[in-house]
């Protein structure tokens, strides 16, 4: 029934979207694919490439693209994209996995101006993508498969690399503001120009929403779970000569938000006055250098995260229920070389040293802290005209369970100058056990690195002057050595040993393999249409596991995303985006099933004299009533409305 009623709405959209446009189509025409951009992507190889010098998967979310969705979520822009699905413990601010691929969400690698955001103090060492708000972000880049030849321990899903407003040669200004549902309102500005050698961009937003229950109201839940958030941005360049110059970045975010738990004495899920903050600090400062000619360019830099959390009840027996902290300093040399014409290395020195401090209900701190360098290199060739190959190799040295190397090699051809594309890799990665699973009360010394080997094969196929463009990729991954926390029955010895609570073991196995297409449609400039649908079968494979063979968790099988855009004669632009996501599991034994939905957004903007625009959106339009999460609940039919300004 869903799956009528998803394409009977999309059918519908794409009917009224192209009514207008129908008039203004031209007469269908031979392809001719060298009038087409070709977009830089820096994910893949750490360098900028053009998209068709990449063979890996890649998906990109531009300025252009930002401003028309008018998100307020990195998460929400996310789930639109193929392979992607995401799973939020509540509303707006509450804690949010990113799956790419079907991997675990500590297993997708978070970058924000390329310097990597993994909190070492939270159990897995991963992300929360619950505080990350599009703010001045200008370009969103998701690199699906594994990816560690590069972007090293975490790379195992893929890598979200997000780019904030980049300093401009002449003083731009803009700025947005808007109000809507249950009292959200949001203010963000950014400042960019330059001054001689120095440019210069720097921002800050802000946002505060009464949200809704945590704990899902079709089950009670009756308090609404507030958010306010902060943050800011900065990057510099200062230019010294033509070949040397320095850099400098840093990204902020203050976060406060309420959320529902298992107050005594049922202990069972449901309101309460719980509350979190988190504070986010990252920077780069960082020196380039161009030798040959520029023909030899240098990087060394240094980068700084820290992530400070904070839990607190106040109907509880102790008010500060967590206190965790966790740091990362890195030390980086990079090198490209270009050796001729059509041939690129890219190769680098790395150190990582983590810290954490960590305490629950007022108990005893644990600490931890570990090192890892990384040595990497990485060769891109252009043989022949349309085909580029890649390969790399890196080797990563842990001061606790030792040397993990992994490998990758890519490639992409066009045998007709872009009109039909064709992309394989294969990759590895591998994830570094968190400080936590090492270290804590619950730690394990004795554990491995997570492993995954990927591969995928893919076509892309443009026609009628790149008004149709369609892709298929098929990919398969396998991950072994998969940490799990695993309980522990006396006697306590092996790894038991004065664990009487449990520990950590590298137990799991894990296979996942699907198909991704995609189609974007534009057959006259006003209209633009893209759609995807993703199959995903995400398994367990641990032998012996009673699991064996189920689904893994909060992983849905199937998504579809559809988005219509249509820009008006006068001024006038109006769009669509429709998801589905399907059924899912709460739970590993795969009892308890969460269902799929469907989610309908319209938006709608207008230019205004001065440089002005008045914008506005309806999210969930048909008010789906819908888990992400079993027990949590879901925001309902939403508006908001707000003025961009830019100068």
């Amino acid at each position: 029934m869903r799956f009528h009623l998803i394409r009977l709405s999309i059918s519908a959209l794409t009917l009224i979207a192209a009514l207008p446009a129908l008039a203004d189509t031209p007469s269908p025409a031979l392809v001719d694919p060298t009038d087409t951009s070709d977009p830089i992507i820096v994910t893949a190889t750490r360098t900028a490439e053009p998209l068709s010098r990449v063979g890996q998967s890649v998906s990109v979310i531009d300025s252009a693209t930002l401003k028309t969705r008018q998100t307020s979520t990195v998460a929400d822009l996310l789930r639109t994209l193929p392979g992607v699905t995401v799973a939020r413990n509540g509303g707006i601010g509450n804690p949010t996995s990113v799956f790419i691929r079907g991997a675990e969400s500590d297993q997708t690698a978070a970058l924000i101006d390329g310097v990597k955001l993994n909190d070492p103090a939270s159990p897995g060492g991963g992300f929360n993508f619950g505080n990350l708000l599009v703010g001045n972000i200008d370009r969103i880049e998701v690199l699906r498969g594994p990816s560690s030849v590069i972007w090293g321990s975490q790379a195992i899903g893929g890598v979200v690399n997000l780019i904030t407003t980049p300093p401009s040669e002449a003083l731009t200004i803009n700025a947005r503001g808007e109000y809507g549902y249950r009292g959200t309102g949001q203010i963000v500005a950014n400042v960019a120009g330059k001054a001689g050698p120095l440019s210069a961009s720097a921002g800050g937003g802000w946002l505060t929403t009464q949200g809704i229950s945590a704990f899902n109201a079709a089950r009670g839940g009756r308090e609404r779970d507030g958010y306010r958030n902060f943050g800011a941005n900065l990057n510099l360049n200062l230019t010294l000569t033509e070949a040397v110059s320095i850099d400098a970045r840093g990204y902020y975010s203050d976060g406060r938000t309420d959320f529902d738990g298992f107050a005594p004495p049922s202990y069972a899920f449901g309101d309460t006055r719980e509350f979190g903050t988190t504070k986010e600090y990252v920077g780069y400062v960082g020196g380039n250098v161009a030798l040959f000619g520029g023909r030899f360019r240098n990087r060394i830099g240094f980068a700084y995260t820290d992530t400070v959390r904070h839990s607190y009840d106040p109907n509880g027996f102790v008010a500060e229920t967590f206190a965790g902290n966790g740091r990362n300093q890195r030390y980086e040399y990079q090198g490209v070389v270009d050796l001729t014409k059509g041939a690129q290395a890219t190769f680098g020195l790395e150190r990582e040293e983590s810290r954490f401090v960590s305490s629950s209900f007022g108990g005893p701190q644990v600490i931890g802290r570990a090192r890892l360098d990384s040595i990497y290199g990485q060769l891109v060739v252009t043989p022949l005209a349309g085909l580029t190959l890649t390969g790399g190799v890196r080797q990563d040295d842990h001061d606790r369970f030792g040397g993990a190397t992994s490998v990758a090699a890519s490639g992409v051809y066009s045998p007709n100058h872009g009109a039909t594309t064709l992309r394989a890799s294969y990759s590895e990665g591998f994830k570094a056990p968190s400080l936590y699973q090492l270290q804590s009360e619950y730690g394990n010394q004795l554990l491995r690195p997570e492993r995954a080997k990927g591969w995928d094969i893919g076509v892309t196929q443009r026609a009628l002057s790149g008004m149709v463009e369609a892709s298929a990729t098929y990919f398969r991954r396998t991950s072994s050595d998969l940490i799990n926390f695993v309980s522990c029955p006396a006697p306590l010895t092996g790894i038991c040993a004065a664990r009487p609570f449990g520990t950590y073991d590298n137990v799991s196995r894990a296979v996942a393999q699907g198909v991704e297409l995609t189609l974007a449609l534009r057959p006259v400039d006003a209209l633009t249409v893209q759609g995807n649908y993703s199959y995903i079968e995400a398994t367990n494979r641990a032998a012996g596991d009673i699991n064996f063979g189920k689904r893994l968790q909060r992983r849905p099988s199937q998504t579809v995303n559809v988005s219509i855009d249509y820009r008006w004669p006068f001024g006038l632009n109006t769009g669509a985006t429709v998801t589905h996501v399907g059924s899912s599991f709460d739970d590993a034994a795969n009892r308890t099933r969460v269902q799929g939905y469907v989610l309908t957004d319209i938006r709608a903007s207008v230019p205004l004299p001065h440089g002005a625009e008045l914008y506005g959106r309806i999210e969930n339009l048909f008010d789906e009533r819908y888990e992400a999460v079993f027990q949590y609940g879901t925001p309902g039919r939403a508006a908001y409305v707000g003025i961009r300004l830019h100068y």
